[in-house]
């Protein structure tokens, strides 16, 4: 059945193409409106071994732009609630749920030099920050997004290279972070952004009544942007892996 859900991926990557990408291990860090899409685009595509790491738990306010988060799924953890999804799209997929955060505590719990490549959508400025560093003394390809909040303008979305991000706050933070801290992630790494950055029009901000990192939710963000942001990714791996 596998051969027939992915005949068009097979038509264009041919067969090494789709075996390199069967053959990948990846690990997405972040499984919220950026990260939920990159990993249905790369099942979709054929990549079979994926671990998605998270410690939410589906709620409301998710369901406007994070791919399982509906009304049936409310309460569920997140993973858990897109490895089922996952594995309808293709059930001989190998996918590994973690409901936990990538921390200073948590860090050495994840063998990062087993995976070829590693995928950064975490929200929290100290994790990611660490994140960064982590993934970059790895072998493993390490992409990155930045925030993707605020944003409507799909044709202001690109992918560049950390350093030359600009008018991105998340990625001027990290930098800033970096640099107080006398210290660069190891490698160069590509990230996907957007210069635009919009504000909240709501008339008070407005909490998302999840538990997410500890802080409230205040910046509005939109599927159309959150996914392009995790299609994107996917892309940069799909295209190194198969080598297209």
């Amino acid at each position: 059945m596998d051969s027939a859900i992915l005949n068009r991926s097979y038509l264009l990557l041919g067969e090494e193409g789709m075996q390199r990408l069967a053959d990948a291990r990846v690990i997405i860090f972040g499984v919220g409106g950026v990260g939920s899409w990159c990993a249905e685009s790369l099942v979709r595509s054929g990549v079979r071994h994926i671990t998605i790491v998270d410690s939410d738990v589906v709620c409301v306010s998710n369901i406007n732009r994070q791919l399982m988060a509906t009304t049936l799924t409310l309460g569920k953890p997140k993973v858990e609630a897109l490895r089922e999804r996952l594995l309808t799209i293709l059930p001989s997929a190998e996918i590994t749920a973690r409901r936990q955060l990538f921390t200073a505590e948590t860090a050495d719990s994840f063998d990062l030099d087993s995976y070829d490549y590693i995928i950064d959508a975490i929200d929290s400025l100290k994790d990611k920050a660490l994140l960064i560093e982590t993934a970059t003394r790895t072998k493993a390809r390490f992409f990155s997004s930045m925030g993707a909040a605020l944003k409507i303008d799909p044709t202001r979305i690109k992918v560049t290279e950390f350093w030359k991000v600009e008018g991105c706050p998340l990625a001027r933070a990290l930098r800033q972070r970096f640099k107080k801290a006398g210290r660069k992630p190891a490698k160069k790494f590509m990230c996907v952004y957007s210069n635009e950055l919009l504000r909240n029009k709501g008339a008070e901000a407005i909490a998302d009544g999840s538990d997410s990192h500890g802080k409230v939710q205040t910046n509005g963000s939109l599927m159309h942007i959150t996914a392009i942001f995790g299609l994107t990714l996917a892309g940069l791996v799909i295209q190194d892996a198969a080598r297209y």
